[in-house]
């Protein structure tokens, strides 16, 4: 370390570092157990009472900023069904190994509910008084770089085991899998050994450098389902003690699934840059269910597509195979739904291959998939079953071994057909026409094999659609089919199913939306920007590709045609090409209107940067739209490097060596001096700022840049202050542990 203008705090670094007590740690190499437990929090979402906050859920949560945004769960944060609650309590462990205690009230930021993932932030004391999150120095943690975790690879989970009686613990264990689902792909789950309580929901998993790469993630079951695990904590009926008459505080049994950190990260960038999105045009809210959830239909895949559909079904894989996807229709789920799958090769349970309870993310109604990917797959026979909200709903069963090659249909590609007979398109979204042509391939089949090919709109079977006859085309190739309509199909959801000797053999989805431009399909027009004082004023003004710095919202509209109501559609915004926002929902405006009206609001103003809207139908690009703001790039912000140089230590009292609890370390930025502070005593003068523990540790919770000077200040009650201006670090250093020494005064 260099220093300029020496101080005596200066001079107590100079010593360490003349007696080699460099104290330097490769962070990168050290799992920091310690600063991970301080930076989880236990999260009791409460509802308001006249004498005090009753209880209705809680988790963990993880710190993943110095000014108090925290990473958790969505199911026990946002009020819903099972917790009810509208108030958020922030528990933090004072001493680690003691319970935690409440000091903080929260507030919802940033959610995902399908994916059951939230942000919350600190917003007042405990006592109601409001909070300046640039006071805050709290500790917190870093996400992954690398999205990409590997089998094998250890993990420590930490979050609180119990309802908040018990210190925050951490729990050991390995990656033994993936689990893909539509809502992210092959790892839309990560699948550990670990046995993780309930309470540790919404917690975190690290690798060995101490990094976040994923949430500890279930959903506990409705209190009256046959699996629900809950707690009752308090007297909600005002009879005098808690017993199973009042409130139950669903906390759910083991967890073994973990929702990866590249899930965080849009939703962490929206809430760092205090960006939302808000749609204006027609409801965006699921129709109201009619009937009870189910399952059905279901078949097994031995992959899936680029669009997420299956490359043909099967009833049996050879040995040695490393995926498998189930796929299965829903009817009636909310985001609220609970479901899971249940795994068992030969009879026994294996939870490598199935789901712990989650949240639904799928929409009302549709098709989905639960599969497996990157792991080899045990010879024997597997019995899958879905639980919706605790209650078994469907099963199938797959043999996995030795077998015989079949006939089979696979890899079904839609499009529009030419003279020649070539199919062209992009595979999955077609333009409204009165003919539709499916390409698939086909194997192993014998001339006189009965077959069949069904069409399906809407679930129900198109009339005249159907073909049924005895194969005469050979063993092996490609086949072609049609659907027409003289009139025009309708815009909307198709399947198609190809049957083999009276069994599923091949199924696949289309979407027709859109007028015809050439073989593509024209689903969004005129997307651009605008800025008005209200969204009637916006429909008509004019467009903007270029705002001033500090606009403080700006509308994104569009035009569409010939999109059926329910029909999937995606919507993302990025900022300097990363992504801060992302939602699949069924469309429900009208079929072909005007100016749908979205509207993108900043905190206080919108950050510079050059901002881009994407439309997509099946995972494909239909509407693309950017304009600048400002600048046209985020400003770069020194202080939220993940580089610098961390500083730990512990103050003693000089003549008995004894640590000093208590202690104040104040880091002020380098357009103050220490006099200023001490003068005015501002916050908005410091940098950072940390208390000694009851052995006087303390931590600086952000990193020092190399080329900044900054100036230090250290109280406690009792001894002499310590002050030192221009201090400044060496980009040698990664942490400094340094001892500091105050004189009773």
């Amino acid at each position: 370390m260099t220093f300029r203008r020496q101080g005596a705090f200066g001079v107590a670094v100079a010593l360490l570092c003349l007696n080699g007590a460099s104290g330097v740690i490769a962070q990168s190499d050290v799992l920091d157990l310690d600063r991970i437990k301080r930076a989880t929090v236990f999260i009791m979402q409460a509802r308001q009472n006249i004498t005090a906050p009753i209880i209705t859920c809680v988790g963990s949560g993880t710190l993943v900023s110095r000014d108090g945004l925290i990473l958790t769960n969505a199911h026990n944060t946002v009020p819903n069904a099972n917790c009810p609650g509208d108030l958020l309590i922030i528990a933090l462990s004072v001493r680690p190994d003691e319970p935690p205690i409440p000091l903080y009230q929260a507030e919802i930021v940033q959610a995902d509910e399908g994916l059951d993932l939230a942000l919350i932030r600190i917003a007042r004391t405990n006592d109601g008084r409001l909070v300046e999150p640039s006071t805050l120095a709290l500790p917190f943690v870093s996400l992954a770089e690398s999205d990409e975790p590997r089998l094998d690879t250890t993990l420590t989970i930490v979050g609180y085991p119990n309802i908040g009686d018990d210190a925050v613990a951490d729990v050991r264990g390995t990656i033994i899998g993936f689990t893909a689902e539509p809502s992210g792909g092959n790892r839309s789950w990560i699948k550990t050994s670990a046995e993780i309580p309930g309470t540790m929901s919404g917690g975190g998993a690290y690798n060995q450098n101490g990094e976040l790469i994923g949430v500890p993630t279930t959903a506990p079951v409705t209190p009256d389902s046959p699996e629900s695990t809950c707690l009752t904590l308090q007297d909600t009926n005002g009879d005098g003690q808690a017993n199973t008459s009042d409130n139950c505080i669903p906390i759910g049994g083991l967890i073994n699934s973990l929702r990866p950190a590249s899930f965080v990260r849009p939703l962490l960038r929206a809430a760092s840059l205090g960006l939302g999105i808000e749609f204006l045009t027609a409801s965006q809210q699921q129709q109201e269910t009619t009937g009870s959830p189910t399952f059905s239909g279901l078949f097994f895949a031995p992959s899936v597509n680029e669009a997420g559909l299956p490359t043909t079904t099967i009833r049996s894989l050879p040995s040695g195979s490393t995926s498998l996807y189930l796929f299965f229709n829903y009817a009636n789920m909310t985001s609220e739904t609970v479901y899971e799958l249940r795994a068992t090769i030969d009879g026994i349970l294996n939870p490598t291959f199935g789901l712990s309870p989650v949240r639904w993310s799928g929409g009302r109604d549709g098709g989905w998939y639960v599969g497996t990917s990157e792991q080899p797959l045990p010879n024997g026979l597997y019995d899958f079953t879905l639980f919706i909200n605790g209650v078994a709903s469907d099963s199938a069963r797959l043999l996995v071994g030795p077998a015989e090659p079949a006939p089979s249909f696979s890899d079904i590609v839609f499009g529009v057909e030419d003279i020649q007979g070539n199919i062209a398109g992009n595979g999955f979204v077609l333009p409204v026409a009165s003919t539709v042509s499916a390409r698939f391939i086909y194997r192993n089949m014998v001339d006189g094999n009965a077959w069949a090919a069904i069409w399906v709109r809407g679930g129900a079977e198109i009339p005249g659609s159907r073909v049924e006859e005895a194969w005469t085309f050979g063993e092996q190739g490609t086949r072609t089919i049609r659907i027409q309509a003289p009139s025009g199909l309708l815009p909307g959801s198709y399947r198609l199913d190809l049957y083999i000797d009276n069994r599923l053999a091949a199924t696949s989805n289309l979407t027709l939306a859109g007028a015809q431009d050439g073989r593509f399909a024209r689903i969004f027009d005129d997307t651009h920007f605008t800025t008005a004082d209200s969204v009637e004023e916006a429909r008509t003004a004019a467009a903007i590709n270029s705002f001033s710095a500090q606009t403080e919202s700006i509308y994104a509209l569009f035009d569409w045609q010939l999109l059926a109501p329910d029909t999937l559609w995606t919507v993302s915004w990025y900022i300097d090409d990363q992504l801060f926002f992302e939602q699949t929902l069924p469309w429900s405006a009208s079929e072909t209107g005007e100016n749908f009206v979205m509207r993108i609001t900043g905190r206080e103003n919108i950050p510079d940067g050059t901002y881009r809207l994407e439309l997509k139908l099946n995972n494909l690009l239909f509407g693309s739209q950017s304009a600048r703001v400002g600048i046209g790039q985020l400003p770069i912000d020194r202080f939220s490097n993940t580089s610098g140089v961390q500083i730990i230590g512990t103050i003693f009292d000089t003549y008995t060596g004894t640590g000093i609890s208590g202690a104040a370390i104040f880091i002020i930025t380098e357009d103050y001096s220490a006099a200023d502070f001490l003068r005015d005593w501002n916050q908005t003068q410091v940098f950072a700022e940390a208390i000694t523990d009851r052995n006087g540790r303390f931590e600086i919770n952000r990193l020092l840049q190399p080329e900044i000077q900054y100036s230090f200040v250290i109280v406690a009650d009792g001894y002499l202050p310590i002050t030192a201006d221009g201090v400044q670090v060496t980009p040698d250093d990664e942490t400094l542990d340094i001892p500091i020494y105050l004189t009773p005064g």
